[in-house]
């Protein structure tokens, strides 16, 4: 039985995502992730301007007059979202949870996704795949997805990318538009991803809370690593050591963001401090006007 508080909780994503989905996203989703081609409809006798690439010479030569092929957009498309819950994912310093916001982008691409008919599936990932699954359609389906990526209690702390991103694989017949979302702090993922990039539609969505970049000059603090456990006294209100750690962060991100780029995945930067329909709208309209 689910506590109240996470029912309550799941509803009011609901509510939030689908608005955005409907007032916002949808028809931008439709616009960039396309079927995966087109498919046979039917024949029909020709008509004068049909183009003569598409007559079915066979039923031409059974009828005795002219026939054409109709194709239709094979709409269908399976996404998959990634989601990392490792240790340092339950991390928030300002309006949400790392965890939660990862909840509500997942949740806006799966009502996106189910608006348009498509399924969606769910790879939950710490050191190793947590949990699988397996993609299908409609509300229900995806009130789910969002309850397991807010109550889910992951046995695993670290992250292990290529790990999801090999289930992925093994469970994906098919190319598959996939979001993987995580804070990518982590190592050694780089060539897994690359791969797995060259057979699906990957897209990075990074989540950053700011205080991973900077620190309020506060004082002595104890600075824990959510995922390997160790802990440091940090003083919080020496300016030097605040710059340093300031410019390691943004270190830190910079790499990521160039790693990801040189892997060719396109990424969307969230922040739990801040609205991330803006980011999200900026990359469906990126990716709209590559296309």
């Amino acid at each position: 039985m689910l506590p109240r508080e996470i029912i309550q909780k799941i509803r009011q994503i609901e509510i939030t995502t689908r608005r955005a989905v409907n007032d916002v996203l949808g028809g931008q989703y439709h616009s960039v992730f396309k079927g995966r081609g087109m498919e046979f409809s039917e024949v029909r006798e020709y008509q004068p301007g049909d183009d003569i690439r598409t007559i079915d010479w066979n039923v031409t030569a059974r009828m005795g007059h002219p026939f054409i092929k109709k194709f239709t957009e094979e709409r269908e498309l399976t996404v998959m979202l990634l989601v990392d819950v490792s240790g340092s994912e339950i991390f928030g310093s300002v309006r949400q949870l790392k965890n939660e916001l990862a909840a509500e982008v997942a949740a806006v691409l799966a009502f996106s996704a189910i608006r348009n008919n498509d399924k969606v599936g769910l790879i939950m990932f710490s050191d190793h795949v947590e949990l699988f699954v397996p993609p299908k359609k409609g509300r229900t389906h995806v009130l789910r997805v969002i309850r397991d990526i807010l109550y889910f209690r992951p046995a695993g702390s670290r992250t292990d990318i290529p790990a999801a991103l090999r289930r992925l694989d093994r469970t994906s017949s098919r190319k598959t538009v996939t979001f993987l979302i995580s804070d990518f702090i982590a190592e050694n993922y780089e060539k897994t991803l690359r791969v797995a990039n060259q057979r699906h539609d990957l897209v990075a969505i990074a989540i950053t809370d700011p205080r991973e970049l900077e620190l309020p000059p506060v004082g002595i603090v104890e600075l824990e690593d959510a995922e390997s456990g160790s802990r440091v006294l940090f003083d919080a209100s020496h300016e030097p050591s605040r710059r340093k750690y300031w410019e390691l962060a943004t270190l830190r991100q910079r790499h990521r963001a160039q790693t990801l780029r040189n892997c060719g995945v396109d990424v969307v930067e969230l922040r739990t401090d801040e609205d991330y329909l803006k980011p999200l709208i900026k990359f469906f309209r990126m990716r709209e006007a590559r296309h």
